[in-house]
């Protein structure tokens, strides 16, 4: 199991409750799968540029982390985190989505729409689903920062979650940034087309 894949399956999980933007989601998804790259040892961080380490490559077991892995960019000056997250993160929460989908770990759900696609759906119940839950449950502090920054939040806790790794803080800093950039670009776009809408309709 990887977090992007868990950070899917706990977005589905609370969907009822604390709808999640599907760009927001594929932003944070893609931040997530960078984190996996970065334990696994494939990528190091120097400032925000994702420098790939020669001849690692993350587990094999998991498709997406190794088409992540692929398509980094392998010359100098390399990608930033920024330019990572808005190319890998390009409808990254529908591709999660169909893969899941064929794995029958989501299956339709009568009444309603879901933000994912037209259909509802929903969590089967399977060991993926249980060890998603399990780290939220476990409050794993890169999990709960990465739910946080997409709209989900848990119970309160004293305790705020710690990240030891200045390259997991910098991944989530950037997450957080471009979800608000997209939020603003949401807002903008809505005042555009209300100040259009009125124009249309006059005084």
């Amino acid at each position: 199991m990887t977090t992007a894949k868990d950070l899917f399956i706990l977005a589905m999980e609370r969907q009822v409750n604390q709808s999640v933007g599907q760009g927001d989601l594929s932003l944070a998804l893609a931040g997530a799968e960078l984190i996996d790259l970065i334990g696994a040892h494939t990528v190091t961080l120097e400032g925000d540029r994702i420098v790939p380490e020669p001849q690692q490559s993350p587990s094999a077991d998991d498709p997406f982390l190794g088409e992540a892995a692929e398509s980094l960019a392998r010359h100098v000056p390399y990608e930033r985190v920024e330019e990572w997250l808005w190319r890998r993160g390009s409808d990254l929460a529908g591709n999660y989505q169909a893969a899941l989908e064929k794995e029958g770990q989501l299956a339709p759900r009568r009444g309603g729409l879901s933000p994912f696609g037209a259909a509802r759906l929903e969590l089967v119940d399977s060991p993926a689903r249980r060890h998603a839950l399990s780290r939220w449950e476990a409050a794993e502090p890169v999990l709960v920062a990465l739910a946080s920054v997409v709209g989900i939040e848990g119970e309160p806790s004293e305790d705020e979650p710690r990240l030891d790794d200045d390259a997991v803080t910098t991944v989530l800093a950037v997450v957080n940034d471009a979800v608000m950039e997209l939020e603003a670009v949401r807002q903008r776009r809505s005042i555009e087309n209300s100040a259009f809408a009125n124009l249309w309709r006059g005084p």
